[in-house]
């Protein structure tokens, strides 16, 4: 049965299968364009404060309110 918080359940299901935990799963499927290549994004380093913020909280990153830009950067790349 579909979960209907699970944006791209295909992806979801492929990412299971890889091994990747529900949650972490649940963060990549919902995440908008994620996996596309491209390089055209500017590395997190060039990002203000405020959008790796807006970033961390679009794919679920708990503690980001109290990270510093460093940790930010750190955290989402690492997720």
């Amino acid at each position: 049965m579909p979960n209907p918080r699970i944006k791209d359940e295909d992806k979801y299901e492929a990412l299971r299968d890889k091994g990747y935990s529900k949650q972490k799963a649940a963060r990549i499927a919902n995440t908008p364009d994620s996996g596309k290549k491209g390089g055209k994004s500017p590395k997190y380093e060039e990002w203000t404060k405020k959008d790796l913020y807006g970033q961390a909280k679009k794919v679920g990153i708990e503690g980001r309110s109290k990270m510093s830009k460093k940790e930010l950067i750190h955290a989402l790349r690492n997720n």
